[in-house]
């Protein structure tokens, strides 16, 4: 069997299993196309296989990503004897820690906005409206990128301020009530998809191409890497890892605790509903989000000293 016959058989399978599979089947998809078409799948050597992964070039997150799809696949094809063997080394890469999140400032926040009508875009299918829109839904309700890019036009009944999210991570769905800017926000980008002509069955996608195509998860990011450079928005001068479109989630959820803490709730009792709202299955997963930025360490001192100079403070 080929190993291009061999990479559309796991997908499928892995499918029928309920697993998305996006971005696996991009790289499988891929790296059939760097060892050259037709190849068969026992044909495949080590030296491409190490070329694929980056050979000895410093660890990334993203080789170690391609590593374990490839593993996968080859685990699949030699237990139903498509492959004898794997090409890939025989000890994984390990990953290097997880990016720390960038909390964008409310300044950073406007910059980006603003710059979606100007910035140097790599396709014109991606409208500057569409962008727009989509960057406010991720930061204004939280959403993860895939989230979003899923989002139909009967999953949104903006008469009733609410989306429902559907094949979230944990494959669940949940009810995400908007703001009224937010609503509004999405109002206005829905009457002007509406009157470009845009397809407007239940099942159309809500974020959508200048050609009425679904937005893919690859253009948005890359757009989002072209965007932040036209608006100024960076880690410090040569840091590996810069701003990402996932970093507009953490902004939601800290800015939400940091509006908590000044307005003087109880974030205790509320840091459940925000997990809840995240789609999270537990508040420890809620807590990767919360960054101790100034502000929020700022707002938590400002608790912690209110609480000592009271009554109950001060008789603790």
């Amino acid at each position: 069997m080929t190993l291009q016959a061999a990479i559309e058989q796991y997908i499928d399978w892995k499918r029928a299993q309920g697993a998305q599979f996006e971005s696996p089947a991009y790289v499988l998809r891929r790296f059939d196309r760097f060892v050259g078409e037709d190849i068969g799948s026992d044909e495949v050597h080590r030296d491409q296989a190490d070329a694929f992964l980056g050979g000895h070039s410093p660890l990334t997150s993203n080789r170690a990503y391609k590593y374990s799809t490839l593993a996968g696949l080859y685990r699949y094809a030699i237990a139903r004897g498509i492959a004898t063997r794997s090409p890939l080394p025989a000890e994984a890469p390990k990953a290097p820690p997880p990016a720390p999140p960038y909390i964008y400032s409310r300044a950073e926040l406007r910059r980006l906005l603003d710059a979606t009508a100007t910035y140097r875009q790599r396709t014109n299918q991606l409208q500057p409206h569409t962008f727009r829109a989509f960057l406010l839904l991720l930061y204004g309700a939280g959403l993860r990128r895939g989230e979003a890019l899923r989002l139909t036009l009967g999953d949104i009944d903006l008469q009733a301020a609410l989306l429902t999210v559907r094949e979230t991570k944990f494959g669940k769905t949940r009810l995400v009530p908007l703001g009224p800017q937010l609503t509004e926000a999405m109002q206005r980008y829905a009457a002007q998809q509406k009157a470009s002509g845009a397809p407007s069955t239940d099942q159309a996608p809500f974020f959508t191409n200048r050609d009425g195509t679904s937005l893919a998860a690859r253009t948005v990011s890359k757009a989002f890497a072209d965007l932040r450079r036209a608006a100024g928005v960076s880690r410090e001068s040569g840091a590996r890892y810069q701003p990402r479109l996932h970093d507009l989630r953490h902004g939601f959820a800290v800015h939400r605790l940091t509006s908590w803490y000044q307005q003087g709730a109880d974030v205790q009792r509320l840091l459940p509903l925000l997990s809840t709202y995240l789609g999270h299955t537990s508040i420890a997963a809620t807590q990767t989000y919360l960054s101790m930025t100034p502000d929020l360490l700022r707002e938590a001192a400002v608790r912690f000293e209110r609480y000592t100079q009271s009554e109950e403070g001060g008789r603790g």
